[in-house]
């Protein structure tokens, strides 16, 4: 997934916003309003990195003419100590910016640090991590972003572009098959169909329906091994429900093509980065 121009814009401005609001009023108390100076960011700890053209923004909307170099880039595996990038310009504009762009830095390169580790654990598997819509109000493609960088693959980005018929959804039509049957004569044209299941007799009907994706939503390991083969190819297959990285191999291993893990966005540690001022002098 790749973020736009106009959506980098939103998420910056919305976020300046609530920070600094009409101004900075400590940074503009005490700093000279022609100082120059310039800062690093470095990583302090190992992980995956992303957002880094995001939090350029931030201090390209402050002052446009603020300089900034990366010397790493988004999707990148660092480890404690490695310089990020550079920023230099008004000493005004670093310090107002310098927690909107880490606050950015820090949320996108945890939920691509996480999601990674799950990946590599994966690894050797057809199965594909996913994630899900359980991000912060408002950042979801920023969250489906830092996804993709950690090498995670996205769901649905909303309830708009993908159907998903789950218990709920069921329990009103009557049945799987009544479900499908009513989503198809709505939308009158071809699209992604998934249908969430409990049981095999569930994934048996799902199949009968004509679901393309199959979601097996808590499901023991060995339930899951006897949906794969009963679904044999004829849909894609998700495991879905109660994900860590201790059980994401095992379930990979019962030949699901999909694994979705809400973690991803939901309980991601920020990755521990910070600014450093290494020159206060003027430019």
């Amino acid at each position: 997934m790749r973020i736009d121009k106009k959506e980098i814009e939103r998420i910056v401005a919305k976020a300046l916003k609530e920070d600094v609001g009409p101004g900075d009023i400590t940074t503009k108390s005490i700093v000279a309003k022609d100082k120059k100076s310039r800062a690093y960011f470095y990583a302090k700890e190992s992980g995956v990195i992303g957002g880094l053209k995001i939090a350029k923004s931030v201090f390209k909307k402050l002052d446009g003419k603020t300089n900034w170099t990366s010397f790493v880039q988004d999707g990148d595996k660092v480890t404690a100590g490695t310089k990020l990038a550079e920023v230099k310009g008004s000493y005004r504009v670093l310090l107002t910016g310098e927690r909107t762009a880490l606050n950015i830095l820090q949320r996108v390169s945890g939920i691509a640090t996480l999601t990674s580790m799950f990946v590599e654990r994966v690894s050797g598997t057809n199965a594909k991590i996913l994630d899900t819509r359980k991000t912060a109000p408002g950042l979801r493609l920023l969250d489906k972003y830092a996804v993709k960088a950690g090498g995670g693959t996205n769901h649905r980005i909303g309830l708009y572009d993908m159907i998903l018929i789950k218990d709920n959804h069921i329990k009103v039509a009557g049945s799987i098959n009544a479900a499908v049957k009513q989503v198809k004569k709505h939308l009158g044209k071809k699209i992604a169909v998934e249908v969430e299941t409990t049981s095999l007799e569930e994934v048996k009907e799902a199949l009968d329906s004509r679901a393309d994706i199959i979601m097996l939503d808590n499901m023991s390991n060995d339930m899951m091994r006897e949906a794969v083969k009963l679904i044999n190819g004829k849909a894609k297959v998700e495991a879905s429900g109660k994900v860590n990285l201790e059980n994401v191999l095992s379930i990979a291993e019962t030949g699901v093509d999909f694994i979705s893990v809400g973690a991803l966005t939901h309980s991601a540690k920020a990755l521990d980065i910070n600014m450093k001022f290494e020159n206060q002098k003027e430019l």
